[in-house]
């Protein structure tokens, strides 16, 4: 553009565009034709160690949208000073930073090179609040599943389906809430998968996405426990789940629900209690007694637990859900720490079975239901299209 007015320069990552942007935008055009930088996906990566919200290709369509930027590019290069390339290409006579955007670094570049170097302080237009992508961030909530397992959990270690193969059944959970950390919801794998996926799993075979978010968890360098796989294949896989295991950690076998009509009538029927989070300190294999005999209980109880939830019997669902806790409790009797017995107690009347979700010791009772009572939390399990 040759109409007399200067150029104005400005680069930024741009991601989770807000009014911030914008104001800043606008204050920056008044210095004359404004042509912004935008930081590259790889950029932002390398610097803020996370994926985009929005690509690289999304947040220039928008940066070129706003009336007051003139035109915008891609910076090319890398690391904090990836806009260099853009200059040498637009040719500026302005650049302007915020604040918090400007150091020495950049002044004395645009000083080498006879680029006017203007500091603005952050200030929201009339009316509006101030915002910055950092506070935003803060306050958005991860739309990943939390998982609840109903029978057979325990099989997937190892060391205790090595005494007799059999099934593992879980659910996926939309996050209709924030779940207690140590609850039982997987919420360290939950925790992990949102390092590589921060806000939504990605639309992608959901089984290949467990392996992932497995392996990732379980860093081979690491010794010690292994997180079973029903976590990570709880969370990724949507809707009803069992998965079958024979000695490995990683199941021989899946297989999965998605009729509305049982998901449906899951969510009636079971819901969630909260108790406390598991203590520090607490080992729940402290003690552990395992054979063939008592693993054979906890299998058999899966079995039936899935042959009565696609048949919708609630009578025969809410007797193998209550076997497989008594199997698992049997062979892992820490599982029962103080306090737990007491909000068993307060629901025997209520329920027709009762469960601790995840390895015990705490977190969130599962109850089995004829009618969820006032105070329990309602269960949303997730459809195979929502994501």
């Amino acid at each position: 553009m040759n109409n007399g007015r200067k150029k104005v320069f400005v680069s930024g990552c741009y991601d989770m565009l807000h009014s911030g942007h914008v104001a800043f935008f606008k204050e920056a055009s008044r210095y004359g034709d404004l042509y912004v930088g935008i930081g590259s996906d790889a950029t932002i990566e390398e610097l803020k160690h996370r994926k985009t919200v929005y690509s690289e290709k999304e947040r220039l369509y928008m940066v070129k949208s706003i009336r007051y930027v003139t035109d915008a590019y891609i910076n090319p290069g890398s690391g904090l000073m990836d806009f260099v390339d853009t200059i040498e290409r637009v040719r500026p006579d302005v650049f302007v930073v915020n604040s918090d955007g400007g150091n020495d670094t950049k002044r004395e570049f645009c000083r080498e090179r006879g680029i006017e170097y203007v500091v603005l302080e952050r200030q929201p237009d009339a009316g509006l609040e101030a915002r910055s992508t950092t506070s935003l961030r803060k306050g958005v909530k991860s739309h990943l599943p939390y998982r609840i397992d109903l029978a057979g959990t325990w099989i997937d270690q190892p060391y205790v389906s090595e005494h007799g193969a059999g099934w593992a059944i879980t659910a996926s959970i939309e996050p209709t809430m924030e779940f207690m950390e140590r609850g039982g919801m997987s919420t360290s794998t939950r925790n992990a998968a949102r390092k590589i996926w921060p806000y939504e799993l990605p639309n992608y075979n959901e089984e290949m996405l467990a392996r992932l978010l497995f392996c990732f968890e379980n860093d081979p360098e690491n010794e010690g426990h292994i997180s079973g796989a029903q976590d990570a294949i709880g969370i990724c896989m949507s809707g009803l789940t069992r998965h079958y295991y024979n000695g490995h950690y990683w199941p021989a076998k899946i297989e999965s629900c998605h009729d509305d009509d049982v998901l449906s009538w899951l969510e009636e029927h079971v819901c969630l209690v909260e108790m406390f989070p598991r203590r520090p300190g607490c080992s729940v294999v402290e003690g552990k007694s395992i054979s063939p005999e008592k693993v054979a209980s906890l299998t058999g109880a899966a079995e039936r637990c899935w042959n009565a939830l696609l048949e919708r019997n609630l009578p025969e669902f809410a007797e193998a859900f209550r076997d497989s806790f008594n199997a698992q409790v049997s062979m892992f009797p820490a599982m029962m720490q103080p306090g737990v017995q007491e909000y068993i107690d307060r629901y025997k009347d209520k329920a027709l079975a009762w469960k601790m979700l995840g390895a015990g010791g705490g977190g969130y009772l599962a109850l089995v239901v004829e009618r969820i009572p006032e105070d329990a939390i309602k269960i949303k399990i997730r459809r195979k299209d929502t994501f």
